[in-house]
């Protein structure tokens, strides 16, 4: 009989003894970062940054299939006996000495995993994981000149691209309320003290919000760098309108953490409504811009989820009844036999009724 064979018999044989579980599942408790297991990841030490951020470092399972710098995670987290599933930007290097991953959290009003995250995740604590994905990131061949554009938690990704490269002339314009409220602020000055950096900080709260007009004063050459830009959608709307307008759009590089609403009206009337998820048949209302991923996790419904901005299709749900609204486009969509919407870029046009 074969080695093959044995384990087979063996492993069924670990079956009987373990029902009604399977053995894996006490390997699951036994070794839960191991090799064939789900991927999970342990959070081993959280730093704060700000009074509202903070950096969660993750040892990952072996099934961890690493990520270029400026990439994203999606990580599933346990709050209150719910699994629920957030989208955040790898802030570690490509390839971090002690294979540990690390993500930055900046806590929202209102926000359940942020909100964990940053004030009540303890070290120890088990997380799952997807694998890393996302194109915000340095080619293969460096750019001689490089502008990063940032502003708030925008900052994130840039973060892990500039632990990343050894890029000999590098800029950044970052913008936030006050200086302590610059995440990462002493990581920057000390790469600027080392030579590998040149920081503009804009603090909004006496200056006043970046205007882009000034971009020529700040960084007199920024025509001439491939930009990579990340932040609220405000300032990457007009970080497109002035690249455009000067001639350089292919310059420039942005990533959303949200979608771009179209303005309420466009397309439709997007005035919400109340939303039924007739799986779990709870009904709640909901205005017409909050997406209906984040209307149905507040209610409790289990949903799936994956970049949570419209890349990855990971949301894709069944509309039996009603119709939404593409948050993106204004689009309107309204429920037949077989219509699937994604609901992290979908508001209420009115009543409608989800499949979940």
């Amino acid at each position: 009989m074969t080695s093959t064979a044995l384990r087979s018999r063996a492993w069924k044989l670990l079956e009987t003894v373990t029902t009604p579980l399977l053995p894996s599942d006490y390997l699951d408790l036994v070794s839960p970062l191991r090799a064939g297991a789900d991927l999970r990841g342990r959070i081993e030490a959280v730093h704060p940054e700000t009074a509202d951020a903070a950096t969660v470092v993750i040892r990952p399972g072996r099934g961890w299939r690493g990520h270029t710098a400026g990439q994203y995670v999606r990580i599933g987290v346990d709050v209150d006996g719910v699994r629920l599933w957030r989208t955040y930007s790898l802030t570690s290097p490509t390839h971090r000495r002690d294979g540990r991953i690390t993500i930055t959290v900046k806590a929202v009003p209102g926000g359940k995993v942020s909100n964990h995250l940053v004030r009540g995740a303890k070290p120890g604590t088990l997380v799952q994981l997807d694998q890393a994905g996302g194109d915000f990131v340095l080619p293969a061949a460096r750019p001689a000149k490089v502008l990063y554009l940032t502003a708030g938690s925008g900052i994130t990704p840039v973060m892990g691209m500039l632990r990343d490269t050894g890029l000999d002339d590098v800029v950044m314009v970052h913008s936030a309320p006050r200086p302590h409220d610059v995440i990462f602020r002493e990581d920057l000055h000390g790469l600027v003290a080392d030579g590998k950096l040149r920081l503009v900080e804009v603090h909004t709260g006496t200056d006043g919000r970046l205007d882009l007009a000034r971009l020529g004063e700040l960084v007199p050459d920024w025509a001439e760098r491939e930009t990579w830009a990340c932040g609220p959608a405000g300032l990457l709307d007009a970080a497109e309108e002035h690249w455009a307008g000067h001639g350089v759009p292919e310059r420039l590089r942005t990533e959303r953490f949200r979608p771009a609403a179209a303005a309420a009206g466009e397309a439709g009337e997007g005035t919400g409504g109340a939303v039924t998820f007739s799986t779990t048949g709870r009904t709640v209302d909901a205005d017409g811009t909050t997406p209906l991923l984040a209307v149905g996790e507040e209610a409790g419904v289990l949903m799936p989820s994956g970049c949570r901005m419209g890349i990855c299709f990971g949301c894709v749900t069944p509309l039996k009844a009603g119709a939404v609204r593409d948050l993106r486009t204004g689009e309107i969509t309204e429920a037949e036999p077989g219509v699937l919407i994604q609901t992290c870029v979908s508001a209420a046009a009115g009543p409608c009724d989800i499949e979940r």
